[in-house]
């Protein structure tokens, strides 16, 4: 198993990150006034001004210490997600996670992914990779978290009447061909998402997003299942 990925810093010019982020402009200009005291402060970010993608609360702090405080905060839950054939939502994920202020997100499979979709959220979200199904399996039993997969299988049970374990990690299978069977038995439960239209399933990034917000429901909200 591999350590985590340490989230990167910050650009040394935050216009990069603008950039990257594809707005026109975003945050704040040059601190106006005195300077405010704490090691929390960026000395550059108060003097050339704040363009990353973050909440105001976040505004000129330094890369390290939003990290920081973000840890002190994090929920219960893992997201992990499939990555055999270069998933494309990965980055998605990774951003909602990000959102919903998960623990880690966690890559079984290949390395390499997408980072495009997390508009740079990725630096401030802890990112695991998993090089097989086994490793992930033993990753997981070793923390004492809950295996919930996220599929349509005949022995799923539905999502919305399901009550999400506390500490859990929520696993989503590659786009197209969904959880492997070496997922499917080693998770608790298999839970699926209930749907109205005309297709079978829905994007693998978007169950993601409605499995994260169903453990927000039950676990910062209260709000029972059913």
């Amino acid at each position: 198993m591999t350590e985590p990925e340490t989230p990167s810093g910050p650009p040394a010019n935050p216009a990069v990150e603008e950039e990257a982020e594809g707005k026109a402009e975003v945050g704040v200009g040059p601190w106006e006034g005195e300077r405010p005291a704490g090691e929390h402060w960026d000395p550059d970010l108060l003097a050339d001004g704040d363009r990353r993608n973050v909440v105001d609360q976040y505004r000129y702090w330094k890369h390290e210490a939003i990290v920081a405080d973000l840890d002190a905060k994090r929920h219960n839950f893992h997201i992990a997600i499939e990555n055999w054939q270069h998933d494309m939502n990965i980055g998605t994920v990774v951003r909602t996670a990000n959102a919903f202020l998960a623990k880690e997100v966690h890559i079984i499979g290949r390395r390499r992914w997408n980072r495009r979709g997390a508009m740079v959220t990725d630096r401030y979200q802890h990112v695991r990779h998993h090089p097989t199904v086994d490793d992930f399996v033993a990753w997981a039993q070793g923390e004492g978290l809950a295996i919930i997969g996220i599929d349509i299988f005949p022995d799923s049970v539905p999502l919305e009447t399901y009550e999400l374990p506390k500490d859990c990690v929520l696993v989503f299978g590659q786009e197209g061909p969904g959880l492997t069977p070496e997922v499917h038995e080693a998770a608790v439960d298999t839970l699926s998402i209930e749907q109205f239209g005309s297709t079978r399933s829905i994007n693998a990034a978007s169950a993601a997003a409605i499995a994260m917000h169903a453990w927000i429901r039950r676990h910062v909200f209260n709000q029972l299942p059913g």
